[in-house]
């Protein structure tokens, strides 16, 4: 069997897009490897479908976190066998593509946004300007690249004159059908309730604009809104709910499996992906969630962003906001809600889209994208 390493900067535990892509090549016949990191807090992890491997750090974050992964990844793939080795992203890129040219082996690079346009880099402008610095010096050397959409690969495309594959975060298919009931789950039956999901919770993202909507002068008494996840603003949004006496109106669950996450996604009335256009990396994201809202049969309110707009309209399934104005998202949520018709409409739109926007559909790049690897013929040097 073929061996092939994918590193991350996180605890692989977390990573939907990683693990459908470690499950896709392990059906292909490679044998699968993921190294990533030990958080305080990481499940135990070991899937039927990868080794995983999983380094406990000294440092948590910040250069040093960088300088003790890059280092230790470094060593780990210049002393372990490997025939192709994958990159998720420019935080594990140099050591994968020194590794490469040292042992002569092919490299796929999976970048999975557009890294130096990233918020968190937007008001550090020399770290920004080192990232963009090793982005210059490595990307146009990759010669197989795959993004999460069109609008990221273009962009990259215009700067670099690379051509890259274009693979979705799509979730694995799921036949509609009953699960665990609202009670089941500890959520009230009576309420309207609104999702905001992700392993992403940050800045930008709309979350402080949507609390602020759930309050009391801003109508809609019976909705309730479920935070499920991890971010960075998640303790400004605990202390908005906490000075405006939201505790009855906010909820706050932790990041969970995604299985179980699905089974609260698929009983709340609207699901939420409001990023701001506030920097590059947001103007064209495509969050994992709105597949995941789709999947589950849950309208979405999502903001006037090219990629979310896109889906949302093209399928039916949602709603577009035009302001972040947390009057204005209330008024959206009350509108939704109060067309009961329209939400059928697009809880229908939601199954038919369902059937499209699935990993198995969307693994047939991949597939496609990795065969030339898993030939036995395929170039060592």
């Amino acid at each position: 069997m073929k061996k092939v390493h994918l590193s991350v900067t996180n605890d692989v535990f977390t990573d939907q897009r990683v693990n459908k892509m470690a499950r896709t090549l392990h059906s292909m016949g490679f044998a699968v490897t993921i190294t990533g990191v030990m958080r305080p807090g990481s499940h135990i992890f070991n899937p039927a479908w990868a080794t995983i491997r999983r380094f406990p750090m000294l440092f948590q974050k910040g250069f040093l976190f960088y300088a003790e992964y890059n280092v230790r990844l470094f060593f780990l793939l210049l002393f372990r066998s490997h025939d192709l080795l994958v990159s998720n992203d420019l935080d594990t890129l140099l050591p994968n593509h020194l590794a490469a040219f040292i042992k002569r082996k092919p490299l796929v690079y999976d970048t999975h946004e557009y890294f130096t346009g990233t918020p968190e880099l937007a008001h550090r402008p020399l770290v920004r300007r080192t990232w963009k610095l090793l982005e210059n010096l490595l990307f146009p050397r990759q010669k197989t690249i795959i993004t999460v959409n069109r609008s990221i690969a273009q962009l990259y495309e215009k700067e670099y004159g690379k051509s890259l594959y274009v693979v979705r975060n799509l979730p694995l298919y799921k036949t509609p059908g009953e699960g665990p009931s609202r009670a089941e789950l500890g959520l009230p039956e009576s309420k309207d309730l609104i999702l905001l999901q992700g392993t992403g919770i940050n800045t930008d993202r709309g979350a402080e604009e949507l609390v602020m909507a759930l309050r009391p002068e801003h109508g809609n008494p019976n909705a309730l809104l479920l935070i499920i996840g991890g971010g960075d603003v998640l303790p400004e949004l605990r202390a908005i709910a906490e000075k405006e006496q939201l505790h009855n109106r906010v909820w706050f669950l932790d990041r969970m499996p995604y299985e179980e996450l699905f089974n609260y996604t698929r009983v709340c009335d609207i699901g939420v992906s409001i990023d701001k256009d506030t920097n590059i990396n947001y103007r064209y994201s495509l969050p994992n969630k709105l597949f995941d809202y789709i999947m589950a049969g849950t309208p979405q309110l999502v903001s006037d962003l090219p990629e979310l707009r896109h889906i949302v309209r093209k399928y039916n399934t949602g709603v577009v906001i035009r302001s972040h104005e947390p009057g204005h998202i209330a008024a959206a949520i009350s509108s939704m809600l109060a067309d009961k018709k329209q939400l059928k409409e697009m809880e229908a739109g939601c199954r038919e889209a369902a059937r499209e926007l699935c990993w198995e559909n969307e693994e047939v790049v991949v597939r496609e994208i990795y065969a030339p690897f898993s030939d036995s013929s395929f170039s060592r040097g």
